[in-house]
């Protein structure tokens, strides 16, 4: 009698980069176009320009977004990952929050999946 053995799939030891990044820079640039406009504000008309624009970005807000990282990351990230009085730009807030986030995402796979 042939068994067959199911094997479940083991997640990925390697922190996806690419992929929170790129969904972190989505958030915040949502988020800084809308306070733009809010502000009447004119962001640059390329990416690069809106990355690199001096645009407050207040740290309760970017603790808001961080919940739209969540699905990407597996799991809840904390507030205390985000600078206190926020940031100058979207580089500033991914320069700052992704070496934080990979920690934040390595301790997490360490941990045994506990929160």
């Amino acid at each position: 009698m042939a068994v067959d053995t199911i094997v479940k799939p083991t997640p990925s030891k390697v922190f996806p980069k690419a992929g929170v990044e790129a969904k972190l820079r989505d958030l915040l640039l949502d988020a800084a176009t809308a306070d733009a406009q809010l502000k009447g504000i004119a962001l640059p008309a390329d990416k690069p320009g809106k990355y690199a624009a001096s645009i407050r970005l207040d740290s309760l807000g970017v603790v808001d977004l961080l919940c739209g990282l969540e699905p990407v990351v597996g799991f809840e990230l904390k507030e205390g990952l985000v600078k206190a009085g926020g940031y100058k730009s979207i580089n500033d807030a991914v320069g700052h929050l992704m070496p934080r986030i990979e920690t934040a995402w390595t301790k997490h796979g360490s941990a045994g999946g506990k929160k």
